[in-house]
């Protein structure tokens, strides 16, 4: 199965970005893919219930050791009994695709985190925080420096993130390459 986490900010979130983070864990979820978060609240909450709506597989990366933190919608909590930082590690190497909704502190980092590692991002689009901000910052508007270590990609609607999510999947970042899709 494939796998997809969803990274975003924690805690109360605006209800657009609520909406939106449901509708893409609904559409993971209807595809067939495990949807993996650090399974808090904020935008994890709400994916994590939208994919639960369509039936999905919810895994929850979490900080510490206590398993009563995870969200009512996670199916599978692990615990890491590591902090956030090191926990924010552990859910980029675990998934094939990433999703940035909105975001605060920890969701750049867990960015840059995927960036070094050449996991695809896929960055929703005036979904708040970071996410209104990546591009505009950007080396050439798509790399985090100027190694152009993998492009991250940008979409404006919960299909098409997840969309180029799944496109992610299939065509993977070339390793003995510094950009682009196998093949490009």
């Amino acid at each position: 199965m494939e796998r997809i986490a969803v990274i975003g900010q924690s805690g109360l979130i605006p209800e657009h970005v609520r909406l939106l983070a449901e509708e893409i864990g609904s559409e993971i979820a209807k595809r067939g893919a495990v949807l993996l978060t650090g399974g808090g609240s904020g935008v994890m909450e709400a994916v994590s219930r939208g994919a639960k709506q369509a039936n999905g597989l919810v895994v929850g990366i979490l900080a510490g050791d206590d398993k009563q933190a995870a969200n009512e919608f996670i199916d599978i909590p692990i615990n890491t009994g590591l902090g956030f930082d090191y926990r924010s590690v552990l859910l980029v190497h675990s998934a094939d695709a990433i999703i940035m909704i909105g975001g605060g502190n920890g969701t750049l980092g867990e960015l840059s985190a995927a960036y070094m590692n050449k996991k695809r991002v896929i960055i929703v689009e005036n979904s708040g925080g970071w996410s209104n901000t990546v591009k505009q910052i950007a080396f050439e508007g798509c790399y985090l420096d100027e190694r152009r270590t993998v492009e991250i990609q940008f979409a404006k609607t919960a299909k098409s993130a997840v969309d180029l999510a799944f496109q992610s999947i299939y065509n993977p970042v070339d390793p003995d390459k510094n950009t682009g899709l196998i093949g490009d």
